[in-house]
């Protein structure tokens, strides 16, 4: 049998996605950045003229999204190419070129937020009322704009911030050099005895070896590197933490964490509750790490042996074909509507399935409204592969049901909601399974499996969010991010949220140093919070039926034209107050109780 993996000229069309629904070739693209590179005078023509009438600031609001559009499809198109083959030095330059007039265009239409902000209100809305069916579709986008009023300043100071937001990123940029490029991990021996680098991206492999030894040499090697930095380290993220609340304090929020949150209209309670809710349950945490403990059989269980295997890996081939057939009969039960548009995805070039030389690596959905949503797949007939596509497909059937709904104004999602509808269809996938299987170690393989991503999605990205919480009151109490303080912060909350049958290992004390997400200030919980809602979803939807399929497909088809909260209470699920994250843990106890009964 051939392992080879082929080039892209090699590898079967078939399987390929229709990019050319995008452009009908290069050429075309081409004409379109040209049309677009020479309309770009056509926004910044409206500079210092929207309060002049109503007419002027809707023909100034429709113009910067007609570019927006063409600029969203030039730039995916582009991208998308480079990803199916990224040695291929022609969409290199392509998708290049495509950066470059995007960031000509965000500077073209710096002056539209001041601005608008600077009309006063009375003539704002008079103008509003003058124009009122045409207006109608931005009222949520004048809220959103309006809400954050007090904290936009003048334009002088808003001019002045601008120019610091790259120093301001300077820490960030400087973690990614450091860990992206300079660090370098020792070689270690593997399962059959060969020295092999150890590498970021080979670092989970390792641990998830059944080889103690790997796992155990692994760990240690990867630490032994970060802890040689942990003053270089330690000054960074500190850095990256007094920017937060220097850009606070400028826009005259109350912290760090307001000002993330004030983005999408999260009220504060939404993240302090999360915390609040999952220290309450930690028991169940400390539960299943004693049955990992057990099931491992070793006298003490070490931070290393988190990802190790509890059942071996349940070697089932599932072709690209059958994984297809398993999650539409999964996610049947979301009814007629949701099942069609399914697999007309599957079956209309939305999805890129296998590798080929030079493929971009991992999985995601991507595209432009006015097209349609595509796929990327690395597919490789295992389990994990088949849960990929049920996830990218949520993904893209969100996406399919906004751009079907809403105009191009809110055809994105925030990042507060993005993780719902992937989860959910995961979540369906796995209950399906659930209901299907009989034996006895693929039951148990599939449970483990479950719970795995409870622990890493809720338990470990929560505990993430009360570091970042606590490392930023310190920085606004004035108090120093020393790498010993941060050392000695995170040690406690591994002790809090491991329990007393694991040895917390003092190289784990250092892992807030290689964490790039702590660089995107209070992100990480909303993984946890989106978790938690999905699962609360999918829950509702096997037990309530119709009702709750069409409430979650409103869901779905809202884009962003409400406020993340909101959306989700539309479809079910209050993340203001604890129930949702109560439900997921609900789950997570009978999945514990049947992986013991097993």
């Amino acid at each position: 049998m051939n392992h080879t993996i082929p080039e892209r000229k090699e590898s079967d069309p078939r399987y390929h996605w229709h990019i050319e629904d995008y452009y009908q070739g290069d050429a075309h693209w081409e004409k379109t950045f040209a049309t677009l590179e020479k309309s770009l005078p056509e926004i910044t023509a409206f500079s210092g003229k929207l309060a002049d009438s109503a007419e002027t600031l809707l023909a100034c609001l429709q113009k910067n999204l007609e570019l927006s559009l063409t600029l969203d499809q030039l730039y995916t198109y582009a991208n998308m190419r480079l990803h199916e083959d990224s040695g291929n030095s022609f969409y290199q330059a392509m998708a290049s070129r495509a950066e470059m007039l995007f960031i000509r265009y965000s500077a073209a239409v710096s002056f539209l937020t001041p601005e608008i902000i600077a009309i006063p209100e009375e003539r704002l809305n008079a103008f509003r009322r003058e124009k009122a069916a045409d207006f109608a579709v931005y009222d949520h986008f004048f809220h959103s704009l309006l809400r954050q009023k007090a904290h936009t300043l003048s334009p002088a100071e808003e001019s002045l911030l601008a120019k610091t937001a790259e120093l301001g990123g300077a820490p960030r940029h400087i973690f990614t050099m450091l860990n992206d490029a300079d660090i370098l991990f020792p070689s270690i021996l593997n399962a059959k005895g060969e020295e092999t680098e150890l590498t970021k991206g080979r670092y989970i492999t390792f641990l998830e070896s059944p080889d103690r030894r790997v796992r155990k040499d692994a760990f240690h090697a990867l630490y032994s590197v970060y802890l040689s930095r942990k003053n270089t380290l330690a000054a960074t993220y500190s850095s990256s933490v007094k920017s937060d609340a220097f850009f606070a304090q400028a826009r005259k929020y109350g912290s760090s964490m307001e000002m993330a949150l004030a983005d999408d209209n999260i009220p504060l309670s939404v993240y302090d509750s999360l915390i609040d809710t999952v220290h309450a349950h930690l028991p169940l945490l400390h539960r299943y790490v004693s049955l990992r403990k057990k099931e491992l059989g070793v006298e003490k269980l070490h931070m290393y042996d988190l990802y190790a295997p509890l059942v071996p890996d349940a070697d089932v081939k599932i072709p690209y074909e059958q994984a297809k057939e398993m999650v539409k009969k999964a996610l049947s039960v979301m009814g007629e509507e949701y099942g069609k548009a399914l697999a007309h995805g599957m079956e209309s070039g939305w999805i890129d399935v296998y590798e080929n030389k030079g493929k971009r690596g991992g999985a995601y959905s991507w595209g432009s409204y006015g097209v349609h949503p595509f796929v990327l797949l690395n597919h490789n007939d295992t389990i994990n592969s088949m849960f990929t596509l049920a996830h990218e497909m949520g993904h893209a059937l969100h996406s399919y049901f906004t751009w079907q709904k809403q105009p191009y104004l809110y055809a994105d999602h925030k990042i507060f909601v993005a993780e719902v509808a992937s989860t959910c269809n995961e979540a369906l996938l796995m209950e399906y399974l659930l209901k299907t299987t009989e034996d006895t170690s693929m039951r148990k393989y599939l449970i483990n499996y479950f719970l795995e991503q409870f622990r890493g999605t809720l338990f470990r990205q929560t505990m993430f969010a009360e570091f970042e919480k606590i490392t930023h009151d310190m920085v606004e109490k004035g108090e120093p991010l020393t790498w010993e303080a941060m050392n000695q912060i995170y040690h406690e909350l591994n002790v809090k949220y491991f329990g007393e049958d694991i040895v917390v290992d003092p190289e784990i004390d250092i892992e807030w140093a290689r964490i790039p997400h702590f660089y995107n200030a209070f992100y990480v919980y909303q993984y946890a919070t989106g978790y938690s809602a999905a699962i609360t979803l999918s829950r509702k939807i096997l037990k309530e039926g119709q009702p709750a399929i069409d409430a979650y497909l409103d869901f779905l088809s809202k884009g962003s034209s409400e406020y993340s909260i909101d959306l989700l209470k539309g479809a079910g699920v209050d993340l203001s107050t604890a129930e949702p994250i109560e439900n997921a843990m609900k789950v997570f106890q009978e999945l514990l109780d049947e992986f013991e009964a097993l």
